[in-house]
């Protein structure tokens, strides 16, 4: 008896309170003993921060600030938004310093805005800087694809995509820009002299031109995918400064995880039936090619360093189904706000739209001398920049600069801090001159090309970009040919972050046709 106690109860019961102190050590390590080195090491070399709290970090700060920054609209028609939007970043910058350290939970994020210094994070030699693990809801939404993978699945997707969104292929895409951009312009038609909200009418217009596009389907047959996209992207938005303990989400499911989940299953088998109705034409007809004919060839290659799994062909649907409507949707809506805005520019973008096309359809060589047009477009960008934030990783010790970064660090970079900074841009930074942008970006910059970050930087720019640059010009040359517009009284600016930043109430102008 004395035996069973002490080799079948005592003992197991020791080693489970040995498994309970090796857990409880591995916690406090974690959210204790971590955050205090690290903030110890970087204030001994000057970079400074709000303290860490235990457990959340900064996020409860952050949580508030932005809380109150967005909880009415803007007073007036600023473009200075990015107190708005990041006011902890704003407050902080001016509090702390260029580059400074803050917290969400006990993960150590070094805020960087220092221009040279986000160029060579984002060039990542030696692969120094990856791109952060995607986790919980985020991962959800994207998945592991081409956003966010990195290694040699990141080299084979790269080079698979760009071969569908640039040259010859991306010219072929013209024609359905401006098919379906003709069929919303018909609708608008019924409009003339009154109001119409178009940031709903582009979410709309981008969805069906990147399903048609990149995926051979009509906006009907991706609506559910892109619903289900919109309310995860919406559970994702909410959940950003909540702190969950490591690991508990595998026990404990609150709401939203639970709706994630069901999403998420939802979005990968509409994917799957979009993929089974291709692999039946594409078996009948070989000459189909576009964005998911490329996957599925990929999925039968030969060669293992070339195939690729189910899992990601889903993931890059996800990934060009979402960031191929949901940043088009607010680039548009946000440049025609401006437009209507500053309407010497709208008729000086109309004058060079008619100069070349008249009321003609357009050309792909006369879509790319559309100067004033592009200028436009990039000063939209740099005002109102889709993606707010950047994250990167310090996987082992590294020089940064003048700084020696610890291991598990995170690099957070924002576009729009660097956008809307002065002394990059000059005392009119907050001011829509789309002139700055005329001898280029080198020089609207000051020869500091990572200051301007819509599409990101370096190696792992967005690969979309000329997709995205050739389909605005499209639309909006498009309407202008067809349209003048002012802005309705009814509009109230408020522009917020819900995973793009975008307009809280959407855009309403009053079109008259011409």
């Amino acid at each position: 008896m004395d035996s069973m106690i002490k080799y079948g109860t005592v003992f197991p019961a020791s080693i489970l309170l040995l498994y309970l102190i090796l857990i409880l050590a591995k916690f406090f390590r974690k959210v204790c003993w971590l955050p205090s080195r690290i903030q110890y090491t970087m204030r001994s070399q000057g970079i400074k921060g709000p303290s860490y709290q235990f457990l959340h970090g900064n996020t409860k700060e952050i949580f508030n600030m932005r809380k109150q920054s967005m909880s009415r609209p803007m007073d007036h028609l600023s473009h200075e938004i990015f107190p708005r939007i990041l006011p902890h970043i704003y407050s902080w910058v001016n509090l702390y310093g260029r580059n400074f350290l803050n917290w969400y939970g006990p993960q150590a994020q070094l805020v960087v805005t220092e221009v040279e210094l986000v160029k060579e994070i984002m060039n990542n030699k030696n692969d120094v800087y990856p791109k952060i693990e995607l986790e919980g809801h985020v991962k959800k939404l994207l998945g592991d694809g081409l956003s966010s993978t990195k290694g040699d699945k990141w080299v084979k997707l790269r080079k698979l995509a760009n071969g569908v969104f640039h040259g010859e292929s991306l010219k072929n895409m013209i024609p359905v820009m401006i098919t379906s951009t003709e069929i919303m312009l018909q609708r608008w038609k019924e409009h003339n002299g009154k109001e119409i909200e178009v940031f709903q009418e582009f979410r709309v217009l981008t969805s069906e031109i990147i399903s048609k596009t990149a995926f051979g389907s009509s906006y009907l047959e991706g609506k559910k995918i892109f619903d289900m996209l919109i309310k995860l992207a919406m559970i994702v938005a909410r959940n950003t400064h909540n702190i969950r303990l490591p690991g508990i989400s595998n026990f404990v499911k609150n709401k939203d995880d639970k709706e994630a989940e069901k999403l998420e299953q939802g979005i990968k088998d509409c994917i799957l039936d979009i993929i089974n109705k291709r692999d039946q034409k594409t078996s009948m007809d070989t000459s189909i090619s576009d964005f998911l004919g490329e996957l599925l060839k990929a999925s039968r290659a030969k060669d293992d360093s070339k195939r690729i799994s189910f899992n990601d062909m889903a993931d890059e649907c996800k990934t060009f189904y979402f960031a191929g409507h949901e940043a088009m949707t607010s680039l548009l809506a946000w440049t025609i706000l401006l437009l209507a805005i500053h309407e010497e520019w709208q008729e000086k973008a109309r004058e060079e739209v008619f100069e070349y096309f008249g009321k003609a359809n357009l050309s792909e060589d006369s879509i790319r001398r559309l100067k004033t047009m592009n200028n436009i477009i990039e000063e939209s960008l740099r005002l109102y920049s889709p993606s707010p934030v950047l994250k990167r990783k310090v996987e082992k010790e590294v020089q940064l600069g003048q700084m020696t970064l610890p291991p598990n660090m995170e690099l957070y970079i924002s576009p729009l801090a660097i956008h809307h900074d002065p002394r990059i841009w000059g005392e009119d930074v907050h001011l829509f001159k789309p002139e700055r942008f005329e001898g280029g970006i080198a020089k609207a910059t000051n020869n500091k090309a990572a200051a301007f970050l819509p599409f990101g930087f370096g190696p792992r720019t967005c690969v979309g970009i000329n997709f995205a640059m050739v389909e605005a010009k499209v639309v909006l040359a498009m309407i202008l040919q067809r349209f003048k517009f002012k802005l309705s009284p009814s509009y109230v600016h408020s522009p917020i972050q819900a995973f793009t930043v975008r307009p809280q109430h959407g855009v309403q102008i009053i079109l008259e046709a011409i």
